[in-house]
């Protein structure tokens, strides 16, 4: 059951930051993103809220399951893209997911066994910096707003990072 739960939430990410990339925010720009401030002066299109979860969860769905099957919700994740996304958004946002989220994969298999911290921790910087950079420059011709989309998920995988860290060094105390 959870892992079904922990599936569909990861999907669930992916049309939930498509909407608000286009509709929620504290600004938006005329034929862009709508954006909110994610820290240090930095504004990132609203969708990061649900790409950085989307990031861990890919990974926690890894340790539920296995690679196979992350890689399938990654391509599912990618076809409900390509079906809820704003037009001027969809194919970038498929485009984007499914090569953030593959290289995501590819950084956190390997180094699970080293320490889910370390792993969580790596992964979720590739994926953001890909995701980040690929996104933007795909959606909108711009990147302006990608140190700060790539700011806003990295925090997510700082926080779950520091929780396996933590956990690990503490077994009896977490």
């Amino acid at each position: 059951m959870k892992k079904f739960f922990v599936f569909l939430s990861f999907l669930a990410t992916i049309p939930l930051a498509n909407f608000f990339i286009g509709y929620v925010g504290t600004v938006c720009v005329a034929n862009g993103p709508c954006l909110i401030p994610v820290g240090f002066g930095l504004m990132a299109p609203s969708g990061v809220l649900f790409v950085g979860l989307a990031l861990v969860l890919r990974d926690w769905l890894q340790e539920l399951t296995n690679w196979r099957v992350s890689l399938l919700a990654v391509v599912l994740g990618s076809v409900v893209s390509l079906l809820t996304a704003n037009p001027y958004v969809a194919m970038a946002s498929a485009a984007a997911f499914l090569i953030a989220e593959v290289s995501d994969l590819l950084v956190y298999t390997p180094l699970r066994e080293k320490g889910r911290w370390l792993a969580v921790l790596a992964s979720g910087v590739v994926g953001a910096l890909i995701d980040s950079y690929l996104f933007m420059w795909l959606a909108f011709g711009d990147v302006s707003f990608s140190i700060g989309l790539f700011l806003a998920k990295i925090y997510a995988s700082v926080l779950v990072a520091i929780y396996f860290y933590v956990r690990k060094n503490n077994a009896y105390k977490v």
